[in-house]
């Protein structure tokens, strides 16, 4: 059982065939958690329009998510471009789930975060729109062969592994792109006066620390099904989630102070 003070999530695609709500659900049902932070494309609205695909597992995430409110869990809930139309909702309750468009959040370390989706970082991104559709087809066949290649490594009882951040990870474009939307985000929560930002959007799961703020993105639940979790001493981890709870980074005020010092030297 991981029991930590608060848990950030996004890009779960609820009724997306890539869901892998089998480990989030794993995940979730073994989590003793006080508040949960839902950043954005939880329901994939875009997939849905097209195609449907919503498996009991998805549907008991919903419900575990409903259950965890209802025992006491805070959720609040930041859409993002794929759940878009939830946005119009902001500033409600349903329940224990209130519907911000943003929020804030600041651990034990006393560090205040920026909390937001990121879609709002695209233009800084600034893909052409040609490149920009010919990654979305690009990333979609690398999830179908994603799917297809742990079904199979299941069958042989071989652990989860990520085939599309594997190749994403030797791609310089994606890269580039992924550097770029750091630095945007960055830069906002710099203007803002934020410690550090925790956001999602491009599925790539870090934790780091640039320009002297801390960026973190946890990741998503269609290719690397990862979770960043504040821990009960106030220090932020990035679990990866398929299979074990697998601690990736750990992030804690001494890891600041040291790197800050070592800036300095």
């Amino acid at each position: 059982m991981l029991n930590c003070r608060t848990l950030f999530l996004s890009d779960i695609h609820l009724g997306c065939k890539n869901c892998q709500a089998g480990y989030l659900l794993n995940f979730l049902k073994n989590c003793h958690v006080d508040t949960i932070y839902l950043l954005g494309d939880i329901v994939d609205l875009w997939a849905m329009k097209k195609q449907v695909f919503w498996q009991v597992q998805q549907n008991q995430v919903v419900r575990q998510l409903l259950k965890m409110a209802e025992q006491g869990t805070e959720i609040i809930y930041i859409p993002g471009n794929h759940d878009e139309a939830f946005r119009l909702y902001a500033g409600k309750s349903f329940g224990a789930i209130s519907i911000q468009l943003r929020s804030q959040h600041t651990t034990l370390q006393g560090l205040r975060l920026l909390l937001l989706h990121g879609d709002e970082f695209d233009k800084q991104v600034q893909l052409a729109h040609w490149h920009r559709r010919l990654g979305d087809h690009l990333y979609d066949l690398l999830l179908f062969l994603n799917r297809w290649n742990n079904r199979f490594r299941q069958r042989i009882q071989r652990p989860y592994f990520s085939l599309a951040a594997y190749i994403k990870s030797k791609v310089p474009g994606a890269q580039q792109a992924i550097a770029r939307y750091r630095s945007a985000a960055v830069a906002k929560a710099k203007r803002a006066g934020y410690d550090g930002i925790v956001c999602g959007h491009i599925h790539h799961p870090e934790i780091t620390l640039q320009d002297g703020i801390l960026y973190c993105n946890n990741g998503d639940w269609i290719d690397s099904c990862t979770a960043l979790v504040e821990q009960q001493d106030g220090s932020l981890a990035l679990y990866h989630c398929a299979e074990t709870y697998q601690q990736l980074r750990v992030w804690s005020a001494h890891n600041r102070q040291q790197q800050q010092l070592s800036q300095v030297a």
